[in-house]
């Protein structure tokens, strides 16, 4: 069973939305399981103290290594261990297929300005980004890399084939869709989408995946690999 691990000092945070829709149904389900480990369980003073302040100066707090690092211990061995952080390796779909296929994960959801470095390295952290911002905590990024991983697990999603189409699992962002009704405010819905030409949909829907992929990002546009060139012979 794929299993992932939150460490937080905010364990009522979960399973929160993963525990609702695709990703829900499967936890109740058995197909994959949750595991919350509250930080301040591991803290040995009686105000179950996390954080010190930081060494050097400065503001705000830092999570102290020896604390985090009872936390991680208690969490097991054998799955990557994925510290939520703005400064880490963005996350991206191939990412995501390869801890799906794993099995499992432990997050670790810093607070404060961080936590001590020498955790990171002692406990062999892989920091992990969802985006280039900032938020109050590794929380919520740690629900987006696991609901992310859940719905690739065999039987979590309705159609199978559907996940070979969505955006980034060609290098391609996906094609737009449609439904009824077939006009909406004067729009009406493509009509090669209608001619039940499957070659045409096929191709109209690569076409529209490139267009927004070379306008909106352009960056996954350039990484694409190069289409060999034909020979005759």
């Amino acid at each position: 069973m794929w299993a992932a691990s939150v460490l937080t000092i905010f364990p009522e945070m979960f399973p929160g939305p993963l525990g609702l829709s695709l990703a829900g149904k499967a936890l109740a389900n058995g197909v994959w399981a949750l595991n919350t480990i509250d930080i301040r369980d591991y803290a040995t003073d009686r105000h179950r103290s996390v954080d010190d302040t930081p060494a050097g100066g400065g503001p705000g707090m830092v999570m102290k290594a020896d604390v985090l690092a009872r936390a991680i211990d208690a969490a097991g061995d054998g799955r990557p261990r994925l510290l939520m952080s703005p400064r880490g390796v963005p996350l991206t779909q191939a990412r995501v297929a390869a801890l799906a296929e794993g099995p499992g994960v432990v997050a670790v959801c810093g607070r404060f300005e961080g936590i001590d470095e020498r955790v990171i390295e002692a406990r062999g952290l892989q920091e992990v980004s969802v985006g280039d911002y900032v938020l109050s905590g590794g929380e919520i990024a740690a629900m987006a890399l696991i609901d992310a991983c859940v719905r690739l697990l065999p039987g979590v999603m309705g159609a199978e084939a559907s996940a070979g189409e969505e955006s980034f699992a060609a290098g391609l962002l996906e094609y737009p869709q449609y439904t009824r009704p077939q006009v909406f405010e004067g729009r009406p819905i493509p009509q090669v989408l209608l001619s039940g030409d499957h070659a045409k949909v096929a191709a109209f829907r690569r076409a529209e995946a490139e267009r927004l992929t070379r306008e909106r990002r352009p960056d996954l546009w350039t990484a694409r690999p190069a289409k060999p060139e034909k020979t005759t012979g």
